[in-house]
């Protein structure tokens, strides 16, 4: 297997999980296996970016399945949802826009890069298309099709930017075991996603 094939092949499977873990809510049934797949540390055998804390954040994310003070599915509401102000929003127009808005102009820059590139939004909800779990499914897509540049433009351009920063506040507020494991895997997983790449990564100003 080329490189480029190795590194596709570990966009295509850690995107889809990671970007399924921020994205859908722990109660779906689309991800049902992948929470038990990761109730059991052993995942991390198989888990393609490897690193010497990769044990102990699997450990950690095991003990967020038992953690009495908050339930994973009341973390993803907590987090990703509401009532109450996210601690990290995962909206990358939230820390690309002055105003810190959903659909903000990096946001509507990422629909035309779709639309150049006939990516369809797929999406049932008029939701913004820059939510972290949305665009690394759609790395993962993206690496699936094997369209190596679009993959490179697309962290260059719209996930490598702000990601950092969101994950930065995601990790610090999280307050639950699991989701901090979470963002700590997405830090690591993106450091190897980036390695390879061959457009450098957009020097964009952050606002929050």
């Amino acid at each position: 297997m080329s490189q480029t094939t190795q590194r596709l092949a570990t966009i295509a499977l850690t995107g889809r999980v990671l970007g399924a873990l921020y994205y859908q809510a722990p109660t779906s049934q689309d991800v049902a296996t992948l929470y038990t797949t990761l109730e059991d540390p052993e995942w991390v055998k198989q888990w393609p970016v490897q690193h010497e804390e990769l044990a102990v954040i699997a450990q950690q994310m095991a003990d967020g399945f038992s953690y009495s003070q908050e339930s994973l599915s009341e973390a993803w509401q907590r987090l990703f949802i509401g009532p109450y102000a996210l601690p990290a929003s995962p909206w990358g127009s939230v820390y690309l826009d002055k105003e810190n808005v959903l659909f903000g102009d990096s946001m509507l820059e990422l629909r035309q890069w779709m639309r150049e590139n006939d990516i369809a939004n797929e999406q049932e909800s008029n939701e913004p298309d820059d939510h972290i779990g949305l665009l690394l499914m759609l790395a993962a897509w993206l690496a699936e099709e094997g369209l190596v540049q679009k993959v490179d433009e697309l962290l260059a351009w719209h996930i490598l930017p702000w990601s950092g920063r969101f994950l930065e506040l995601f990790i610090a507020n999280a307050q639950h075991p699991f989701y901090q494991a979470l963002g700590e895997l997405t830090q690591s997983t993106l450091a190897e996603w980036r390695k390879e790449m061959l457009i450098p990564v957009a020097n964009k100003e952050l606002y929050f």
